[in-house]
């Protein structure tokens, strides 16, 4: 099998998997969602390596609201 029809079988399965994860749901409608919740996973991975600043000693998913800084809080929403 050439790499070319590999990637159109591979293609074909990941279809099916969708239409099997979307039940009876339209397809237009259920690519909103999934581009939405990629769009959303990309924007929340950027502002957490944003805060982090490659500093493995901070976990931002970890942080209450409360030990953020306000100043902190204003730099981020003013640069990102």
């Amino acid at each position: 099998m050439t790499g070319q029809q590999q990637a159109e079988a591979l293609r074909r399965e990941i279809w099916q998997i969708a239409n099997r994860v979307r039940g009876a749901v339209d397809g237009w409608d259920f690519k909103q969602f999934v581009l939405g919740a990629l769009f959303y996973r990309s924007i929340s991975e950027n502002f957490t390596s944003y805060i982090e600043g490659g500093d493995d000693s901070i976990n931002y998913a970890g942080m209450a609201d409360a030990d953020i800084s306000d100043e902190a809080k204003v730099d981020a929403i003013k640069t990102k």
